[in-house]
């Protein structure tokens, strides 16, 4: 006789399916292994995707008064459901996109080949424009071909599965419902920042992509930008050999240990099939964490490493009492936002002078470099959101979505958008939330760490502890505007990020 179904066989098997996942996608994604084996695990804990398992979840939520630890839970476990009846079904297509993305090669009109995992890196790496086209132009073309065909069919069943469970009218009142995020809000937010911030960004961009890349605002592309953004006049203050024991003598400084006894593991070599877009990987919270980076070179691997080490050390200083919801799921702009509150250490000039090799000097002409690319991720990430609403929200055609695509991430940052990425420069499930709202949080968490620890928090011995356990430690138990009010006694915005910025573009 089977085992009945229930909240506590939900936790358990779920956990257990959970690491199971994450460890296939950290093999895969690192080229560890050339294919993610996804149906298998699905078909292996079957049990725990039914209508019973789903009903299990209503039904806790149903009983549990709002607010509560039991209510939270019930919510994330939902979530979770909800998106597992997609994930279920999806993961043969899950399967093909990451063994195309494995094997396919760019091939460039004068005979180079390059893998596709590496273009964006050749791209970011390129000195001539020529160069970038070509790169652009033929990667493009086997995207249109190969790539955007299987993440349009993705994101369509995806909508389809979500709408049949019946939780809410609609993709995006459900998600709504399950995530505890406002969508029109957000939206709203974003809008305004795009209108706010179109003056600054008209004023700053044609005299630094001049400057950098001798070309005109209106002649540039996405490829463009990667190179742009890479920021090469400052490698020199950003050797690779000391990025990893530098960050780490930090960490230690402000009294974390620095790879929380053994629990996180440093992935941050060169190899081949490894993805060039780093990621952070949580395989047994706290116990198995994995930092991936593929080098680039120079502080865009800094900036990275940070931002990865902020998530490292939120999943490896979690407590393991707490239920398996609180540290394998819910709100992701709490740990997005741990991410950040690193990885804009390096808009932080005593932080640059004290652990980087960035002279006093060239320290205003960094930050100018810096606030520039903040400028222009939050308008890109804010038009992206827009665009994903549409998409998931069914009022936009499917055939009609590369269009609208181009024009809002075009006219956001006026580098020009390529129809074909339409459905592969998405963040699934509305994770471009998450990324805006975990931007907020960080900067609201960052004043208060100045509050209280004084401007260099970072090396603080007081400040790691507290960091641990008032923050780490809590997991995702809370949503990220929660934590932001207990923690700051404020409300998230984009205004302390636009001050931010003032003040590195003065």
């Amino acid at each position: 006789m089977s085992e009945p179904m229930s909240v506590e066989r939900l936790r358990r098997d779920g956990e257990a399916f959970t690491q199971e996942l994450s460890r296939e996608f950290y093999l895969s994604l690192s080229g560890l292994k050339a294919d993610a084996q996804i149906q298998p695990l699905y078909a292996k804990y079957k049990a725990i995707f039914t209508e019973e398992s789903l009903d299990v979840a209503r039904e806790m939520l149903a009983g549990s008064a709002e607010g509560s630890d039991d209510w939270r839970s019930a919510r994330i476990l939902l979530d979770w459901q909800v998106e597992s009846q997609s994930g279920r079904q999806l993961a043969p297509l899950d399967e093909r996109e990451i063994a195309w993305e494995n094997d396919a090669v760019v091939r460039l009109a004068d005979g180079r080949e390059i893998p596709y995992q590496r273009v964006a890196i050749e791209m970011a790496n390129s000195t001539g424009r020529a160069e970038r086209a070509m790169m652009e132009t033929a990667r493009v073309g086997i995207v249109a071909q190969g790539l955007a065909p299987l993440k349009k069919e993705r994101f369509q069943r995806e909508r389809d599965i979500t709408e049949s469970v019946g939780i809410a009218n609609g993709y995006n009142a459900t998600w709504e419902l399950l995530s505890g995020i406002s969508l029109a809000s957000l939206r709203q937010e974003c809008e305004a920042l795009l209108r706010d911030t179109q003056a600054m960004w008209d004023d700053v961009a044609s005299s630094v992509v001049k400057r950098v890349l001798g070309m005109e605002l209106r002649e540039t592309t996405r490829a463009d930008a990667r190179a742009l953004f890479r920021a090469r006049e400052f490698d020199e203050f950003f050797p690779e050999r000391d990025m990893e024991t530098t960050i780490r003598r930090q960490v230690g400084e402000m009294g974390i240990d620095s790879d929380a006894g053994g629990h996180i593991i440093f992935d941050t070599g060169e190899r081949e099939g490894k993805r060039s877009r780093a990621f952070c990987s949580p395989v047994k919270v706290p116990e198995e964490v994995y930092l991936v980076l593929r080098p680039h070179g120079g502080q865009t691997d800094w900036n990275t490493f940070l931002h990865e080490y902020g998530h490292a050390l939120h999943f490896a200083n979690m407590r393991p009492d707490l239920p398996m919801e609180f540290r394998f799921m819910g709100d992701n702009s709490v740990t997005e936002g741990f991410a950040m509150l690193f990885d804009h250490l390096m808009q932080d000039d005593g932080w640059l002078r004290r652990y980087t090799g960035l002279e006093r000097k060239h320290t205003p002409g960094f930050l100018r470099s810096a606030g520039f690319e903040e400028l222009h991720f939050l308008r890109r990430y804010c038009a992206k959101f827009i665009y994903e609403t549409q998409l998931y929200g069914g009022e936009v055609s499917w055939d009609a979505l590369p269009d609208l695509y181009v024009e809002l991430l075009t006219k956001a940052t006026t580098f020009q958008y390529a129809p074909a990425d339409a459905f592969v420069d998405v963040d699934a499930r509305f994770y471009s939330a998450r990324y805006l709202r975990a931007w907020q949080h960080q900067a609201l968490l960052t004043e208060t760490l100045v509050e209280r620890y004084d401007a260099d928090w970072w090396r603080n011995p007081s400040c790691g502890p507290w960091m641990v356990e008032s923050l780490f430690g809590e997991a995702q138990r809370e949503l990220a505007h929660e934590q932001a009010l207990r923690v700051t006694g404020k409300t998230l915005s984009f205004a302390p990020l636009i001050r931010s910025i003032e003040r590195m573009l003065a």
